[in-house]
């Protein structure tokens, strides 16, 4: 298991020169605003140079995560244009791949809502996100959360989507992508629906439990189509984790792992520190441990501890501590 930092949006030299006295060995780069943000695909000279400047901090450039919401609604949404949001899809695959950057991460919540509170109390006041599902029973149609342009939608296409839909979108992409994935190299992981419940705004959201993954990762078999495990999403699912982590991880589907914790379930939860929720984190590094998972695993979504600073530094040092010691802890043991 390689400990990385992972979902920036700003790339810094202060973050990358943390990152490497926090000893983690990478780093994934979250929709990086790398280019022409209207050419809808990521150019490979940029994604070159994105990588050199993380390697000069002797880290590696593990994954980018998630391409910007307006190159993407429109597979997502099964809308017009699709087929060109595809195409451009690819041309960032074989970019990335191009680049020596190993894994692409996406999600298919395709109206993006992931929290109804920012201010919610944790261990000594600390501030967390959470979710209540009595807080989005009455959200308009296509209710969305920041980085979604409702406007960009046609009218025609405002209307209720269901969970057929959504699978025939997944597919449609997944038929399109994953062979050049594999011509480039590229491990694409899917991250399940943060929160996991079935719709938001009137839009399905499909990617809500173990078996739609296992269902995802059969509609175009490959090594190159696996997950981005993450632990707070499978926790919420109320399904066994560290099943989850065999099953998934023993097959050699997890390409990429958020290892965090959280409190609850899908229609009532919070986030946590990792020490302070409702999975067992040791059981779970076991279980990583255990079916030879060897890529990159991110602390993920900061506790806001006080005095810290706005991307979360003194959060992100604890993390990566707790983490190198559970690593440790099951690495021992052999």
């Amino acid at each position: 298991m390689r400990l990385i930092f992972d979902g920036i949006h700003e790339l810094t030299d202060d973050k990358l020169a943390f990152a490497s006295q926090m000893g983690v060995e990478g780093m994934a780069v979250a929709a990086p605003d790398l280019d022409d943000p209207d050419r809808g695909y990521y150019e490979f000279a940029p994604l070159l140079d994105l990588r050199r400047w993380v390697e000069s901090y002797g880290l590696r450039l593990e994954a980018i995560q998630n391409l910007p919401w307006r190159w993407c609604y429109k597979w997502m949404l099964g809308l017009p244009g699709r087929d060109e949001q595809i195409e451009n899809y690819r041309k960032t695959i074989r970019n990335v791949g191009a680049a020596g950057i190993p894994i692409l991460t996406y999600n298919f919540h395709a109206m993006r809502f992931y929290r109804t509170s920012r201010h919610t109390r944790e261990r000594g006041g600390a501030l967390v996100t959470s979710f209540d599902v009595e807080l989005v029973r009455n959200a308009p149609l296509m209710a969305a959360g920041p980085g979604v342009d409702t406007s960009l939608i046609p009218a025609s296409h405002w209307r209720p989507i269901s969970d057929e839909e959504m699978w025939e979108n997944l597919a449609y992409f997944l038929k399109a992508v994953i062979l050049v994935a594999e011509e480039a190299g590229v491990k694409m992981g899917l991250h399940p629906d943060d929160p996991p419940i079935p719709s938001i705004g009137g839009v399905a959201r499909i990617m809500c439990s173990p078996e739609a993954f296992k269902r995802a990762i059969e509609i175009v078999p490959s090594d190159y189509n696996g997950l981005l495990f993450c632990q707070g999403c499978f926790s919420e699912m109320g399904c066994d984790v560290i099943e989850a982590i065999r099953y998934f991880g023993g097959r050699h589907k997890i390409f990429h792992v958020h290892f965090r914790n959280i409190r609850g379930t899908a229609e009532d939860f919070a986030e946590t520190f990792m020490d302070n929720g409702q999975v067992d984190m040791l059981e779970a590094m076991k279980a990583y441990h255990e079916v030879g998972y060897n890529g990159p695993m991110a602390p993920d979504h900061a506790v806001h501890i006080s005095g810290d600073s706005e991307w979360g530094h003194r959060y992100w040092a604890f993390a990566i501590g707790y983490m190198k010691g559970l690593r440790k802890a099951v690495e021992a043991v052999d």
